[in-house]
This record gives C-alpha cells, sequence and structure tokens, in this order.
C-alpha cells in the first residue's frame, strides 16, 4: 500500500490552503472521495438515472440493478448471511434510530435496562434516551478507565438479566479505543440481551465481520469511507428486522394497500420508503470496490503506524494533553494545547493547510468525564503520511508561539 500513490486518486486532496499544501486530519468526521467514486456518481446520473423497483424501462431497470448491486456489496463487505439483513439508510445516525424506534420501543417495559457507555456518539445515546423515556426502561453506564477503556468484568457487573439491549461503539470517535464487540456480544447474549454496534468509526478501518461478531444490529455511513453524503447501511439478524415493524410509511414500502390498513414488503424494501438514495448507493458500493482493493487489512496496518507515530510526535510537545488509550486505538489522536480553545488550535492550524476537527465532537457527556469542554482533533486515513504528521506537530509548535508559549520540543 503506498498512501502517496492512493492520495493521487483524490482530486481534492491536489489542492492548497492558505498557501499550504492541504494536509487533510479530519477524516473521522468526513473521508474523501477518489475519482472512481465520483465517476461512479457521475455516470449514474449521465445514464441511468431512474427510479427504482417501479418502472419496466430500460433506465429503471438498469438503475435497479446498480442500487441492488450495491446491496449486494454491502452484505459481502460486512458478511452478512443475506441481502435481507441490509437495509440502506441516510447514515449511522438513521440506522441507529430504525432499531430505538422499531426495536426497543416494541420491545421494553418498564424497568428493562439499556447499557451504554460515557463514549458514545450522540446518535448512540439519544435515541435510546428517547426510547427509554417512552418505554419506562432504565439506562445504565459501563464505566470507562482512566485511559477510556472498558473492561469486560465491568461489561459483566453491569449488563444483567434485566438489560435487554447493549448499545456501544465499536471505536470511539473522540478517544481512538477499539472495544471487544466479540466479547461484548457473548455477555450481552448470555445475559438475554441484543447488542446493537455503532460501527460508523470501525467500517472504514478494519475487516468487519458480523456473523463472526455475532452482534444483531450493525450500522455505518458511507462518507466516512470514501463513499458519498447522505447514505449508510443497518445489518439486522432476519429474525429480528422480521419482528420489527417500519418506522417509515409510505411508496415503495407497501405490499398491498386499503383504505383503512396495509401490508408491508418483505426484508429489506419494508424499512426503505419513499425514493431511496439511488445514486448515494451506487456511490457506496463504488467506495467499497476501492477500499477492498486496497485491503481492508492494509488501511488497519497503516493506521496503526500512523496512531503510534503520531503519539510519538505529539507527545514531545510540551503542554500536549492527549486522551485516550496509547496503545490498541484507531487512526486518531484527539488533544488539547495547554490553555488555548481547540477553536483556536484549529483556526491556527487552517492557516498552515491543516484540517482538524475542533469542539465536542458529538460526545459532550464524554467531554464532561474527561473534564474538558472541548477538544481538538487529528484522524488519520489511508492517504495520509507520516509527513503530514510531521506537518501538524510543527504546526503546533507555531501554534503556542503564536499564543505565546514557550517553544520546546
Amino acid at each position: 500500500m503506498d498512501p502517496k500513490a492512493l492520495k493521487a486518486e483524490f482530486p481534492i486532496l491536489q489542492q492548497d490552503i492558505n498557501g499550504h499544501p492541504l494536509v487533510y486530519l479530519d477524516n473521522a468526521a468526513t473521508t474523501q472521495k477518489p475519482r472512481s467514486v465520483i465517476e461512479a456518481v457521475k455516470t449514474y446520473y449521465e445514464r441511468d438515472n431512474a427510479n427504482v423497483h417501479r418502472g419496466v424501462h430500460t433506465l429503471g431497470s438498469r438503475a435497479t440493478d446498480a442500487y441492488e448491486g450495491a446491496r449486494e456489496k454491502v452484505a459481502r463487505f460486512l458478511n452478512a448471511a443475506s441481502t435481507r439483513e441490509i437495509i440502506f439508510t441516510r447514515g449511522t445516525t438513521t440506522a441507529l434510530n430504525i432499531v430505538a424506534s422499531g426495536y426497543a420501543r416494541q420491545t421494553l417495559r418498564e424497568g428493562d435496562e439499556i447499557v451504554l457507555t460515557q463514549m458514545e456518539h450522540h446518535s448512540n445515546l439519544i435515541p435510546w434516551q428517547q426510547a427509554a423515556k417512552v418505554t419506562g426502561a432504565t439506562l445504565k453506564y459501563i464505566p470507562l478507565q482512566p485511559d477510556g477503556t472498558i473492561t469486560l468484568d465491568d461489561v459483566e457487573a453491569t449488563v444483567t438479566e434485566r438489560t435487554k439491549i447493549v448499545a456501544i461503539a465499536y471505536a470511539s470517535n473522540v478517544l481512538g479505543t477499539v472495544n471487544p464487540i466479540a466479547k461484548i456480544t457473548e455477555i450481552a447474549h448470555r445475559k438475554g440481551a441484543v447488542i446493537v454496534v455503532d460501527g460508523a468509526q470501525s467500517t472504514p478501518h478494519m475487516k468487519v465481520d458480523v456473523q463472526a461478531l455475532n452482534v444483531d444490529f450493525y450500522a455505518f455511513s458511507g462518507h466516512k469511507m470514501c463513499g458519498p453524503t447522505g447514505i449508510g447501511a443497518l445489518y439486522g439478524k432476519a429474525q429480528l428486522l422480521e419482528s420489527m415493524e417500519p418506522v417509515e410509511f409510505g411508496g415503495e414500502m407497501i405490499d398491498f394497500v386499503e383504505l383503512y390498513d396495509s401490508t408491508w414488503k418483505e426484508l429489506p424494501w419494508k424499512f426503505e420508503g419513499g425514493t431511496p438514495i439511488i445514486a448515494g448507493a451506487v456511490g457506496l458500493g463504488a467506495a467499497i470496490d476501492f477500499l477492498e482493493q486496497v485491503g481492508l487489512h492494509n488501511i488497519e496496518q497503516h493506521e496503526k503506524k500512523l496512531s503510534r507515530y503520531a503519539m510519538e510526535k505529539l507527545s514531545e510537545i510540551e503542554g500536549l494533553t492527549i486522551y485516550g488509550p496509547r496503545d490498541e486505538r484507531v487512526g486518531l489522536v484527539t488533544f488539547n494545547l495547554g490553555d488555548v480553545h481547540p477553536h483556536d488550535v484549529a483556526t491556527v492550524l487552517d492557516t498552515e493547510g491543516i484540517a482538524v476537527r475542533a469542539g465536542h465532537h458529538c460526545a459532550q457527556p464524554l467531554m464532561r468525564w474527561l473534564n474538558v469542554s472541548a477538544s481538538a482533533r487529528a484522524s488519520f486515513y489511508l492517504y495520509n503520511t507520516e509527513q503530514d504528521i510531521d506537518r501538524l506537530a510543527e504546526s503546533l509548535v507555531k501554534t503556542k508561539e503564536f499564543f505565546g508559549y514557550e517553544s520546546i520540543r
């Protein structure tokens, strides 16, 4: 894997920002798109644009084939047992809301428990808060260790026979923590609970096998893995999806409609009401082709190397605090530089052509656990290099100087 050669496949990365070559380190928020994905979406609109599942004309048939072909790619990518288990959504947020509304609100009763962690993105927290309010269920949290990890002993202690749902991120978008999902799943199932996994920060960076993990639901977004915005998917075990009612009603998801009642299509279409995100699905399929050509194992190893290098380089900067585990983590580093506000850090870095994220990262409870209001985050992907991290470190030293701190490396 040659990240410099891969970078050439991304048109947006071939530009200068504020007089400097762009160093894009905001990949946990969204990744850039290679030419093959851009061309796939462009070709769909120029050649195949039509609604799916409806028309018998040639364009409609080609659009349907492209859309359902993308579903087949997602099923293979996740190693789902069937395409029936893949629901196209707008992204991770929508997918998690479908589970919280279509499954949790139907099955939970007063006194039941939903188990989370404090590292969850708001998308994997607020839907469960709302489900608990409606059903009378109780929210419980697996405690975090000082380095932002969780222990299986704490999972065992928190998940009880009253727990019906365990909802957890595979990887934290702030701490970089990679949770032991297979082992957590075993505990959840042994206690009689289903497990819902937020895969937004794991799917782009490592090989995911939903059958090997034995998870019940798994959600991810296309835009974090070289695909378009506005498209993602929910994986769910077929028997669970069959038991759920749709959460969106209208055209395309129906079987028969009478004046006073209706019946639904079979999986997966009963969850895809209205005109679906056809171009997005086509682009997601092209992104999967691209990632599989590069190799998920190669991407994972490259990011681990970058993370280790970033931890070493940034740890040399006096006054910089890094959050999360020192070792096993996905490709991101979240930090604060003395008492300089993260937004100011990000602004100065932008003048150097370096794009990072600053704020609470949609994880306000975790920020409070860290005892900060916000932080800066540099996140890496397959096109980033050690030279990008060198640029980041050098610019952070300049940031210290800009704000009047002594430059110590």
